[in-house]
C-alpha cells in the first residue's frame, strides 16, 4: 500500500472520520500505512479530536433529547445507537481506574454497569427501575479493550408492567457479558 502525502492524507482522515467517528487510531494507521502516532499528531494538527470525545459528541448530539429515564451521564458508556423500548447500542473504554491493578483486568461491576444503565436508558418512560437481573460473564474483558453493549427489549414483553431487556457485551466479537435485565418503567406522569 502506498503512503499518500501528508495533506492528502489528512484530507482522506477527515473524510474518513466523518463517515464513521468511531474509526480507532489504530485503524487508521492501518488504512494509511502509518504509524499511530502520525495519526494522533494529523488528529491534532487538523483539529479532530480522539475517539472517546468524538462518540461523547455523536451521542450527545443525537440521543440528548431521546432518553427519557436518566441523564445521559449517568449512563455508563457512549450511546451510539437508541431506539427507545426497542434496542441500543453502548461503547465502553477499560481504563485504569476500572480494573484490578495486579492483572489488568476489568472489575465486573462495571461491565454490569454499562449494562444495566443501558437497560434503563433503553425504556421509553420517564424513570426505569431494574426489577431482576440474570447476567453471565463469560470472558473478562482487560484495560484498553472497547466494550461494546447491545440490548434489545424483548417485543413480547412490550405493554406489560415488567419489560424483559436482553443484553450481550462484547470484546473484538467475543462474548464477555450475556444476561436478561426484567426492567419496571414506570408510568409517565401526567397531571
Amino acid at each position: 500500500m502506498r503512503k499518500h502525502a501528508k495533506k492528502d492524507r489528512q484530507r482522506l482522515l477527515v473524510e474518513t472520520i466523518e463517515r464513521n467517528p468511531f474509526t480507532t487510531d489504530d485503524m487508521l494507521a492501518t488504512q494509511f500505512n502509518v504509524s499511530v502516532q502520525t495519526i494522533r499528531l494529523d488528529r491534532m494538527e487538523i483539529g479532530i479530536p480522539e475517539l472517546r470525545k468524538r462518540v461523547e459528541d455523536v451521542a450527545n448530539r443525537q440521543f440528548q433529547n431521546e432518553v427519557r429515564s436518566l441523564p445521559l451521564e449517568d449512563i455508563i458508556g457512549d450511546v451510539i445507537d437508541l431506539e427507545l423500548d426497542k434496542r441500543a447500542i453502548s461503547i465502553f473504554t477499560i481504563e485504569e481506574e476500572h480494573v484490578f491493578q495486579r492483572n489488568k483486568i476489568a472489575r465486573g461491576h462495571y461491565l454490569f454497569a454499562q449494562a444495566n444503565s443501558l437497560a434503563v436508558a433503553v425504556m421509553g418512560s420517564d424513570s426505569a427501575l431494574t426489577a431482576q437481573a440474570n447476567v453471565k460473564f463469560v470472558k473478562s474483558a482487560q484495560l484498553g479493550d472497547r466494550v461494546i453493549c447491545k440490548v434489545k427489549v424483548d417485543e413480547k414483553s412490550i405493554g406489560h408492567t415488567i419489560r424483559i431487556v436482553k443484553v450481550e457485551s462484547y470484546v473484538d466479537n467475543h462474548v464477555v457479558l450475556k444476561g436478561t435485565f426484567e426492567m419496571y418503567p414506570e408510568a409517565d406522569s401526567q397531571e
